[in-house]
């Protein structure tokens, strides 16, 4: 199984001081982490699009191509593409050019993205929020196919057989398609043959594979085949040598992180109790010692059957010297025991356990 870092280019104010770094600095700092990520053996790097002062990682393709010219291996992607606000021929164009300088390690991971504060900046009216992700949903996949698009919609211009440069080099592009809770958003993954991206973010992170139970699911009865039937997760957490010091290094980091963004999305940030039963062994939030983090990790993989795990850890001001260092261990740590337990990464992604094809056939609605 593949083990990754996402970034958002955390510049929030630390919890405890105040103090921020600037948007520069936060966009060199995920500079730095992807190119660790790579040195301490790790498998996978993205970068999730905001446009606020916290998260100024706009634009992740620039990113993206800088990195690429600091490492060999790595899968460089999106975590996510905000889709609905973009243009599909831009986003595929910008992508094709980190395939390019990456030599072929470039991912979109497109979705709707968790929040909106996109749509204004771009002119977008929300009450369009399912119309505008469709049909550029289906643009980019037409895009990514073929050279020459014919296809005409209600949200932007029609294309009339325009070529669309540069071309990836290896053929299409990975899309995966980035999904929430929702049931019909893992149908409609498997209905257009795509892998699924999903994030756990709270709740218990064993219940909440009913998703990937449904999408195995419809993607059997569509007869998709398991290249495109894979699932990737992502949560968030925090690796340190000691697990309680762990918890307790990154609990103001999480909470200022809920904070920032319950202002702005209208929801109260949880309080302490949450974050603890998130931090137990069958919670969505990684946090705790290497040893803990593997063993959670395998766990699952149990149940998920997933062929890539990443850890978002770069929430609610943490210092670039604890982030890096988490990294560290996720890379030198954890990954050598989540290997020796589950094996090395499938580069086919094809790894499907017998017991996620079984459960799919009665799939929890939650």
């Amino acid at each position: 199984m593949e083990l990754g870092v996402a970034v958002f280019g955390d510049a929030s104010a630390h919890p405890g001081t105040g103090e921020r770094v600037s948007e520069a600095q936060a966009i060199r700092d995920i500079e730095e982490a992807a190119v660790l990520t790579e040195q301490v053996g790790l498998d996978w790097f993205g970068i999730g699009e905001h446009h606020t002062p916290e998260f100024p990682a706009s634009a992740a393709a620039p990113i993206l191509a800088a990195v690429a010219a600091q490492t060999s291996r790595i899968k460089l992607s999106s975590a996510v593409t905000v889709l609905g606000t973009d243009d599909p021929v831009r986003v595929y164009e910008q992508f094709a050019t980190v395939d390019a300088l990456s030599n072929g390690r470039a991912e979109i991971i497109a979705g709707r993205g968790s929040s909106i504060e996109s749509f204004p900046l771009f002119g977008y009216a929300l009450e369009d929020y399912d119309t505008l992700f469709a049909e550029k949903l289906e643009l980019l996949l037409a895009v990514n196919r073929s050279a020459r698009v014919t296809w005409r919609g209600t949200t932007r211009a029609a294309l009339n057989g325009e070529y669309v440069p540069p071309r990836a080099e290896h053929g299409q592009l990975p899309v995966w398609l980035g999904v929430g809770g929702t049931p019909s958003s893992a149908v409609r993954a498997a209905e257009l043959g795509l892998p699924l991206a999903t994030g756990l973010l709270a709740g218990n992170a064993f219940r909440s594979a009913a998703l990937a139970d449904l999408y195995r699911a419809a993607a059997g009865q569509l007869g998709n085949t398991p290249e495109q039937t894979r699932v990737m997760i992502g949560t968030p957490g925090f690796v340190a040598d000691d697990g309680d010091a762990a918890r307790e290094l990154w609990w103001p980091h999480y909470h200022q992180f809920m904070r920032v963004v319950g202002e702005q999305r209208g929801f109260r940030a949880p309080g302490r109790e949450a974050y603890d039963a998130g931090t137990a062994p069958d919670g969505a939030l990684l946090v705790g010692s290497p040893e803990e983090i593997a063993e959670r990790i395998v766990r699952l993989h149990e149940r998920w059957g997933h062929v890539r795990q990443f850890v978002h850890m770069d929430w609610g001001g943490l210092s670039q010297s604890e982030h890096l260092h988490a990294i560290e261990l996720l890379g030198t740590k954890v990954k050598p025991l989540v290997d020796a337990e589950i094996g090395e990464p499938d580069p086919s992604g094809t790894a499907t356990r017998e017991a996620a094809v079984e459960a799919a056939g009665t799939p929890d609605d939650e």
